[in-house]
């Protein structure tokens, strides 16, 4: 198969279906070949012979089974409109579209409202997102022309809804348009597409980013009407068309927070105040970001215009210094730590992941940022063209633009075909291996070996080319630092101005520690060659401390740590000769005070991190399990074991807190491998605590005990500060209730001694600390039950006293330590609770009455509380409890201890809509990828006022925002559209 996708020019003019040249790799005999077949026997049958016909075809058949086996978006497409996919594998599918395109712009034009405007554009958008489909997955048309065709259809939408929206300004007497059949002229009113609708480089199911201004002198407006407030509800308005569920769908998710501080400024900007914004204030990324800027919609003349003047802000003559350091700094930024060792396949981000499609877009840019003032052959948009460019001028080889050329329509062809599958804008890889196999056969591999080996070849690729990018220019950033000597203490007046310049609070106690780490004698120092590499990097050392959180707490913890160091030889070497791992730690102590502190006390929790497995895949479960083990084994005493499990503990969190922070794991795979190091000791500390306590107390007939993870150890979805909440469940041959030990104890007394026992292991404070927080206010009876319950009280209990909380608890009860046949027993009991018939209205009514006395208690006002702020991870987990608890008796599959999962099987199972599932999804990805960094960085409320800028980079970076402030307008945005969906599903309120 060809995975380059070349496209089938010379069959020009045959159909679609004759021009297929690959398909997905069908796996052998499955349910989901027998799904289309079943679909192929529902219909008429004129439709099905003109549709086996079609199929006769080369790879026709298969790319439908594929689409059916492995896409359940392109699957509901095909299946809604038989005689729309016959149409569409009959057509020429460049005429199709143009077609389509001018016949539904000709229709919006002729509409009578805007419920027709909205369901002609929905129509368009959902024969074209299939025709697409086809041709990218059949191999019909290259990746760019998909990607051209895809913002061909998202220009001409934007442009359709605002010139209907422009039409009824001018009949209600709002505007006065030069010619009424083309109201945007001259109206003032500026569109500019951004990003890759710029570029003319969409993909499969990309928002839109839109900018929106205005330009009052321009305007068609009527003298009385107030340019911003007509602009700002026109704007809402075209959103509103566009991104609007109906039964229809959507058209486009629209972005608009690319404009200038989003998270305080109106969606239309005027055009005096946005060139006043880019002047005083713009960024490096708002420079790289405006290369892509095109006016695709309202007052062409005027946004060229506009252009025109931003142009000097875009392209600079002769590039400044500061400029230039921020451009390394948005590389380093981007860059974390890379280590000797490879990409983990699963799970990856092939858009922001290392070797992914921003860092073949950054290459470009930067060089065009750079050089574009003085050669304006490099202004242009598409990233391939710049490559081009770039080679023909001589600033990068021939053979780096082919290879980036072809890697970059690898990926993007890797990306497109991800979003095929339930249209998300998801970027990344599946987290496990089936589910990678399974993406590698939609793709038309084999098998995922086959895929791994290529697209690990293609990152490493671009990791190649970007690693070079400014090579020699400084990597370390400390270039532009002055040459201040550290050494002179206190009591020189630069060398203080330099670090209040900084940023330091107390700049004359950071002289006193850094002339300290330079001139007392740390025993980490004595070695000569150590404190020379130590002196060569303290310059890049301060300033990563300055832009810390609290970066006095940080030049003090990293003091701790210095002084701990008793062999740090090796380690402090490799720091000096490795600048990236110096940022890794600057990062950790700088952004994180939590893992810092934890660096400080325990130094050798740095040895994970130069361990060359540390960047590769994450241990899974057996792994983990295996670590523990020798880690334990040789335990000389109790208290000893006891120690070694809380450093096991301390140095998985920090491990992975740090990945976390570095951006090498997504927050569900962090949240999984949290889960997993916690499921690990917890089933440790069981085994041993049991043994020493049937040593001393014996053991009763028959007797069985299990923990059972309630909350996010039992959904797997912990962080790094996750209590452990937890019910202990036993049995016993009740005919013989007394052990038989030489301290004998009687049934329940003897479940809730080895209780206690148990919980002490796991918070008794050792020199190492406490292993866990312990939760148990979820079992039955909560504070006021015994803290072991037998199997039967806990059935008689769920199935006769529970209340609809504590069902909705269960749903993410999961058993992490018991016998095989216990775990079935228990699992038997907690199915038959959540599967029994309930009413809609009763639990419905119950999920809100609940959710509101959460608000009376936590409050939800606070946006960045992104737990119990309204539309928060609350809303979103009640909603997936809701689910599991009224449908579960008719559809048992619906049940799952995860809310992302469960989120999927509603949608599967068709008891919760598409449109509403990918809100739920995407907020609960956001919510899951912040709260990660949140639990690490910030031990209170977190506080955008007094948060520092490594904090706040790291944020937007795991938003994937461009700043924080576009980061803080997503979260209240996202908020909003999570409570519209909760209102609509508990509380009846319409979703409008």
């Amino acid at each position: 198969m060809n995975h380059s996708a070349p496209g089938n020019a010379d069959k020009t003019g045959e159909s679609l279906a004759a021009r297929f040249a690959e398909a997905p790799h069908i796996a052998v005999s499955t349910s989901d070949e027998r799904r289309f077949d079943s679909w192929l026997a529902e219909l008429e049958p004129a439709q099905l012979a003109r549709l086996e016909a079609l199929l006769a075809q080369p790879f026709a058949r298969d790319i439908l089974a594929g689409i059916a086996q492995f896409s359940p978006y392109l699957f509901d497409l095909v299946r809604a409109d038989p005689l729309r996919l016959i149409r569409l594998l009959e057509c020429e599918p460049d005429a199709h579209l143009a077609a389509l395109i001018a016949e539904a712009r000709g229709a919006v034009l002729a509409a009578p409202d805007e419920a027709e405007v909205m369901r002609l554009l929905r129509r368009m958008k959902a024969e074209a997102a299939l025709l697409i489909a086809l041709c990218d997955i059949g191999g019909v048309w290259p990746v760019m022309r998909v990607t051209a065709a895809l913002t061909d259809l998202a220009v001409s939408s934007v442009q359709a809804a605002l010139q209907y929206l422009l039409r009824q300004e001018a009949a209600r007497g709002k505007i006065l348009p030069e010619d009424p059949e083309a109201p945007e002229v001259g109206c003032g009113l500026i569109v500019l597409a951004m990003g890759k609708m710029g570029a003319g480089e969409l993909n499969y199911s990309s928002d839109i980013d839109l900018i929106v201004f205005f330009d009052p002198d321009a305007a068609t407006l009527v003298p009385d009407i107030e340019p911003q407030p007509f602009f700002v509800r026109v704007t809402q308005g075209l959103a509103r068309i566009l991104q609007q569920r109906t039964y229809d769908g959507y058209v486009f998710r629209v972005d608009l927070r690319l404009r200038p501080d989003p998270s305080s400024t109106q969606v239309a900007i005027s055009r005096d105040a946005a060139l006043n914004y880019y002047e005083r204030e713009g960024r490096t990324w708002e420079r790289a970001a405006m290369i892509k800027a095109r006016a695709c919609a309202g007052d062409a003349r005027a946004g060229e215009a506009l252009l025109a003047e931003i142009a000097p802000f875009v392209w600079r003559k002769h590039l400044d210094f500061a400029a230039l350091a921020d451009v390394h700094d948005m590389k380093r930024q981007m860059q974390t730590y890379r280590g000797q060792s490879e990409i983990a396949v699963e799970g990856h981000n092939v858009k922001v992941g290392r070797g992914g499609i921003r860092e073949i877009e950054f290459f470009a840019q930067t060089q065009q940022l750079i050089a574009g003032g003085r050669h304006p052959e490099l202004r242009v948009r598409p990233t391939l063209a710049a490559l081009n460019v770039l080679a023909a001028r001589n600033w990068i080889t021939s053979a780096a633009r082919d290879e980036l050329t072809k890697a970059y329509e690898f990926l993007r062809r890797i990306e497109h075909r991800l979003q095929m599958i339930a249209d998300e804008q998801t970027h990344a890889l599946p987290d496990d291996k089936e589910a990678v196999e399974r993406f590698a056969w939609f793709f038309g591999y084999g098998s995922r070996e086959a895929f791994a080996r290529d697209l690990m070849h293609q990152l490493e690729i671009v990791q190649g080319h970007y690693e070079k990018l400014f090579e020699g220019d400084d990597p370390a950033g400390t270039a532009s630092l002055p040459a201040i000597d550290y050494r002179v203490g206190p009591d020189d007046p630069r060398l203080l101005q330099h670090l209040t310049t900084l940023g330091f609070k107390k700049p004359a106690a950071v002289a006193q520690t850094v002339c300290d780490w330079l001139t007392a004698d740390y025993r980490v120092f004595r070695n000569k060659q150590t404190r020379n590499a130590f002196v060569e990097f303290v310059p890049a050392l301060i300033d990563g401390l300055a832009h810390a959180e609290e970066p006095d707490r940080a030049v003090t913890a990293f003091d701790h740590f210095l002084r701990a160091l008793q062999r740090g030889g090796r380690l402090i070497t490799l720091l000096g000769q490795n600048r990236d791992l110096v940022a890794l730690v600057a990062l950790v102590l700088g952004a994180a005070p939590r893992l810092g502190e934890m660096l400080a006390r325990q130094p050798q929790l740095m040895d994970g991190l130069i361990d060359p497995r540390f960047f590769g895949a994450m241990p899974d479960r057996r792994e983990l399990s295996a670590r523990l083990a020798a880690t334990v084994q040789d335990a000389g005493s109790y208290e000893e074991f006891l120690d070694r499990l809380r450093l096991f503990g301390q140095e998985s969190l920090f491990l992975i807190g740090t990945r976390i922070l570095s951006g090498t794991v997504s927050a569900q795979q962090a949240s999984t491998a949290f889960a997993d190091v916690a499921e690990g000791i917890v089933h440790t500390v069981h085994g041993l605590v049991a043994d020493r306590f049937a040593a001393q107390h014996g053991r009763i007939r028959g007797q069985e005990t299990a923990i059972i993870a309630m909350g996010r150890l039992g959904s797997r979805e912990m962080t790094a500060s996750s209590d452990l909440d937890l019910i202990l469940l036993y049995d016993f041959d009740s005919d013989h209730p007394d052990s038989d030990g030489e301290k004998s104890l009687q049934g329940a007394h003897y479940f809730a001694r080895l209780t206690q026992r148990l919980i002490s292991a796991f918070t008794t404070r050792t020199n190492y600390g406490v292993l866990y927080e312990i939760d148990m206010r979820l079992r039955p009876s909560g504070r006021a039950g015994p803290v072991a319950s037998s199997l039967v009280s806990f059935a008689d209990y769920q199935a006769n006293e529970a209340w609809t909380w504590e069902h909705m608890a269960l749903t993410r009860a999961r058993v992490v330590s018991a016998s095989p046949e216990f775990t079935a027993r228990i699992e038997q009991i907690i199915r038959e609770v959540l599967t029994r018939r309930r009413d809609r209205a009763i639990i419905a009514n119950d999920v809100a009455d609940m959710r509101r006395a959460i608000a009376q208690e936590k409050g939800e006002t606070d946006y960045w509380d992104l737990k119990y702020a309204s539309g928060g991870m609350v809303d979103i987990d009640f909603i997936a409890q809701y689910l599991q608890l009224v449908h579960a008796h008719d559809k048992p599959e619906i049940l799952d201890v995860s809310t992302l999962q469960v989120l999927d099987n509603a949608c599967r199972l068709g008891v919760i809509g598409q449109p509403e599932t990918e809100i739920l999804r995407a907020a609960a990805r956001l919510y899951h990828d912040l709260t990660q960094i949140l639990r690490l960085c910030v031990s209170d409320r977190f506080k955008p006022e007094t948060a520092g800028t490594d904090l706040q980079r790291v944020m937007a970076r795991a938003g994937d925002a461009p700043d924080f402030s576009s980061l803080e307008a997503r979260v209240k945005e996202t908020q909003s559209e999570v409570r519209r969906v909760f209102s609509a599903l508990l509380e009846g309120k319409s979703p409008a």
